[in-house]
């Protein structure tokens, strides 16, 4: 059998990052003894930011590292320190990078933008055709997704699928997403657009392309009969330049071969 991070040679869809504080890589069933620390996590900071979060259970969690869609972070004592996964969703079109997390023992040291960089190569790699949105209240994420790529979008961007939308129910702010039809809530939506970016990164390869194909103006003089003409003209200025007569003679006559 497959492991869910390997390809079918045998290598990893997504190398672990190991530096020298954190091993950041794929969750697997090894990890399934983190998923309760983490849950527990996720609630805590959501209480004490005093925001809303869906709630997940340990078993959600562990489904996701059976699954390869989730990465984790650790310490090099294996202590655990901070975690995010993958949902998908209408089908494959659209996924999101749900429940960032990091350890009190361990922020402040920019692990969280790590994560989020080791999650969304992972998405990008198992589904390079996919949206990829999110739902943030915390400006910290909106930073490192405006980074990534990500753009400010509005609701309706968003997947229309009710599986998305139902995960909403444990969140406190929930009563006022339904009372705003799902148009709008506390959350800020982010949106990143693979074809999108394939068209903007065309555009400045074309843009890229025109400049170094077309001559500058220094070039395109030296390529016409205006630069031998300029060159005559010097030349004739430094051999008469104490005879005004003969200069403005030899002036006449390089523009009556000109014209």
């Amino acid at each position: 059998m497959i492991e869910k991070n390997k390809s079918v040679n045998n290598e990893p869809i997504v190398s672990p990052q190991i530096d020298t504080d954190f091993i950041i890589q794929v969750a697997t069933i090894d990890h399934f003894h983190y998923a309760q620390i983490i849950v527990d996590e996720m609630e805590a900071s959501a209480k004490l930011r005093g925001t809303g979060i869906a709630k997940r259970s340990p078993d959600y969690i562990k489904e996701k590292m059976l699954e390869g869609k989730a990465v984790i972070a650790l310490s090099h004592e294996q202590v655990w320190a901070g975690f995010c996964y993958i949902e998908t969703w209408g089908h494959g079109e659209y996924v999101a990078n749900s429940g960032l997390i990091v350890s009190p023992h361990f922020r402040q040291s920019g692990l969280a933008k790590r994560i989020k960089e080791k999650v969304f190569e992972l998405s990008r790699k198992k589904y390079p055709e996919a949206k990829i949105f999110g739902l943030t209240t915390g400006l910290a994420v909106m930073k490192i997704n405006s980074e990534l790529g990500y753009k400010p979008v509005t609701y309706s961007e968003l997947t229309d699928d009710n599986a998305f939308w139902q995960g909403c129910r444990s969140c406190v702010n929930f009563e006022i997403l339904t009372m705003k039809d799902r148009k709008n809530c506390l959350c800020t939506a982010m949106l990143y657009d693979p074809a999108e970016e394939k068209k903007k990164k065309a555009a400045v390869k074309s843009l890229e392309q025109h400049k170094q194909e077309e001559p500058g103006l220094l070039e395109f003089v030296k390529h016409t009969k205006i630069y031998d003409l300029l060159l005559q003209f010097k030349t004739m200025i430094l051999a008469n330049k104490n005879n005004s007569g003969s200069l403005r003679h030899a002036f006449k006559a390089m523009l009556a071969s000109f014209l």
